[in-house]
């Protein structure tokens, strides 16, 4: 089974307007109230790529019961927390000549709800795939990505973290199968900033020095490139394509490169699955779906 948590889920409420103007009035031309959150991204990208998987989180308020009536509605499995306190957040995404996000808080996360996730973490099992996505609230100890994969250690569960900085970079000592940064977030954990996908995989290199088993780089218009564990090193340009909504690409990237490499166990594969799931979220309104993924998959890589 595959299992996504998503410490900081949200509902999106994604705004269109022809034209935002700061200090004025806006009118919608659009507008849809949808789940949210990386893990939660990924969970849906999976089940529309056909692969099963259960979402956790932390759920609190009337928010907190739609996020996760919609995850249902949508045919996902859920084992969500729901919190006594708080409501969980609101983003609000705008759509006009450029995309403006503002991201609301969280909920206070109580040591008894991080304990009760732990207790849940403890039921995978050996060929799992655990998928560790996004940011944590603050109320959340900055260590707990590393916390959490510290309790999956001698299982052989398979470990996918999509995060920043100290996040990520605390779990490489446990060899996790699989790491996403895009080159911005590579770029900030060594100082650099990274224009090509040659410089990516250099220090893609680095992050397999230093404990990640797989490095899968986004590179937003340049593409994207992957570092495998046998050192392949494999590269491709951006699929051609309107841009629609930059919402959920890298985690439609994700669940796309899981999905490629259960059914070929193929790293070519996978990545060029990756790459159609994140571009096909990419040209779309919404997420990806199976049929919106191979059609990029086939006129990109023919």
């Amino acid at each position: 089974m595959i299992y996504t948590v998503t410490f900081n889920p949200a509902l999106d409420y994604i705004v269109r307007v022809e034209q935002f103007n700061v200090g004025e009035v806006n009118r919608a031309a659009y507008s849809e109230i949808m789940a949210g959150g990386k893990g939660v991204n990924v969970s849906l990208v999976l089940k529309n790529l056909g692969h099963e998987s259960t979402a956790l989180g932390f759920a609190a308020g009337f928010t907190g019961e739609k996020l996760v009536r919609d995850l249902k509605d949508k045919g996902c499995r859920t084992n969500f927390i729901f919190l006594e306190q708080g409501m969980t957040r609101i983003n609000v995404k705008i759509k006009g000549q450029e995309e403006t996000e503002i991201n609301g808080e969280g909920p206070e996360i109580t040591p008894m709800a991080i304990r009760a996730m732990m207790i849940k973490l403890e039921r995978l099992r050996e060929g799992d795939i655990l998928i560790l996505s996004g940011s944590i609230p603050k109320t959340l100890p900055e260590d707990i990505y590393e916390k959490v994969i510290v309790r999956q250690q001698g299982k052989n569960v398979r470990i996918v973290v999509d995060a920043t900085k100290n996040l990520l970079k605390e779990t490489l000592e446990y060899h996790p199968f699989l790491i996403k940064p895009n080159h911005h977030e590579l770029g900030e954990l060594f100082g650099v900033t990274i224009s090509n996908p040659e410089e990516a995989l250099s220090y893609a290199e680095k992050l397999q020095q230093m404990g990640a088993v797989n490095v899968l780089v986004s590179m937003a218009g340049e593409g994207a490139v992957l570092l495998d564990e046998y050192g392949n090193k494999h590269m491709s340009p951006a699929p051609e394509g309107r841009l629609v909504n930059s919402v959920g690409a890298g985690d439609s990237m994700v669940a796309g490169f899981i999905a490629g490499y259960l059914e070929t166990k193929d790293y070519e594969q996978a990545f060029r699955m990756g790459i159609a799931a994140g571009s096909a979220s990419a040209f779309s309104e919404f997420l990806a779906t199976r049929e919106e993924t191979m059609e990029v998959l086939e006129k990109t890589f023919k």
